[in-house]
């Protein structure tokens, strides 16, 4: 039998609520995230990341060597989505069935993960998994999250599991959105965000398009820029201070289309988020110590963008998952127990329960999302 850590604190007394990493928030709580579920092999979750993909991959193409019978070329490590989804699309049949078979186990390790998940009190009364993260982004990932959803439901889970509406890479910037306090909301139509990954840094500013929809169900990303950072040798003052120039950027650039940018910076992050805004554990795949209890990432973001306009910045921050899983939030109001995962370095997970009573037969509204730089959506 495995065992869950769920989310515990470095300090020994309750957890207290804070403006970062609360589980208060206005129209949800959030009943638990970054939760860890040990077995034999390590931790669950591991078995529903893009690591793992690969290894059934490669697990595959290994058995078909030995019989030299490998149609790819190449570390299995090494072909990107798109690739793959070339593969699916154009591959001759035998391609084409290799990613069908690798899909196919993951598809089952996922639907493992999240029957492990299930048994905890925080997810055992889950009706519906939003799954994010940026291998979602590909036909690949999305065919492997359409068959755990089969796979769950013919064992008699009645879960729904739908990919996240927004382009992966915006969710986690559109959902800090609904961190942000209610003056923002009277007096500016935009705002920034920050998204830390293991892999990927991203900063980019969220227009809200209130008018269009109160509820913030069309927000939309107006403008991002993208730092791979697992791509170089970066110290994590280094990422800082990097970080620092997108921040700057993104302002100038929102002042340029003509948007009225509030002073809050909305960061998701990976880990357990202390109050204070240190990082308790979780952020193992980020360059650098950013678990050091001297190391606090709101302050330095504040440093940097100590004023955004003619106002005093303010800085707030939570877990990466919570905050993708937080986009979703207005699809959401016809359940009242929800939850996310995140499938990317590693997988990310959130549960929440709503603070309004359920609105059956509530529509999903389908957000769509660009990428790139300073990409400028209608």
């Amino acid at each position: 039998m495995g065992t869950a850590t769920a989310g515990t604190s470095r300090r020994t007394e309750a957890r207290p609520q804070g403006p970062h990493g609360s589980l208060e928030l206005p129209s949800v709580t959030i009943t638990g995230y970054n939760v860890e579920i040990r077995d034999g092999d390590g931790f669950v979750g591991d078995k529903a990341s893009r690591g793992a993909f690969v290894a059934h991959l490669d697990a595959l193409r290994r058995h078909l060597r030995e019989q030299n019978g490998d149609p790819l070329e190449g570390k299995s490590a090494e072909i990107s989505k798109s690739d793959l989804d070339a593969l699916l699309k154009d591959g001759d049949p035998r391609e084409a069935a290799l990613v069908l078979s690798a899909i196919e186990r993951f598809a089952q390790s996922l639907a493992f993960v999240i029957r492990r998940f299930v048994r905890l009190k925080s997810w055992a009364t889950v009706e519906r998994i939003v799954v994010g993260g940026g291998f979602r982004e590909s036909r690949v990932g999305e065919l492997a999250i359409g068959r755990a959803g089969i796979i769950l439901s013919t064992d008699g889970h009645s879960i729904d599991l739908v990919p996240v509406s927004h382009h992966p890479d915006e969710a986690g910037l559109v959902g800090s959105a609904h961190l942000a306090p209610k003056w923002i909301f009277e007096a500016f139509d935009s705002l920034v965000a920050v998204d830390i990954g293991g892999s990927n840094i991203r900063a980019g500013i969220v227009e809200l398009r209130q008018g269009k929809a109160p509820d913030l169900s069309r927000a939309r990303v107006s403008s991002s820029e993208l730092w791979r950072h697992a791509d170089e040798e970066v110290s994590r003052d280094k990422a800082i201070v990097r970080l620092g120039e997108m921040l700057k950027d993104q302002v100038k650039q929102a002042k340029k289309d003509g948007l009225r940018v509030a002073p809050f910076i909305g960061i998701g992050c990976p880990g357990m988020i202390e109050p204070d805004g240190t990082i308790d554990r979780g952020a193992q795949n980020l360059p650098g110590n950013w678990e050091s209890s001297r190391f606090n990432l709101v302050e330095c973001v504040r440093e940097m963008m100590p004023t955004i306009g003619e106002h005093e910045t303010l800085v707030t921050m939570h877990n990466d998952a919570v905050i993708q899983g937080l986009s979703e939030m207005p699809a959401m109001q016809d359940v009242e127990h929800w939850a996310v995962l995140t499938i990317g370095t590693g997988l990310g997970n959130a549960t929440y329960r709503n603070r309004a009573k359920p609105q059956r037969g509530g529509k999903k509204d389908e957000g769509k999302g660009g990428t790139g730089k300073n990409s400028r959506k209608d």
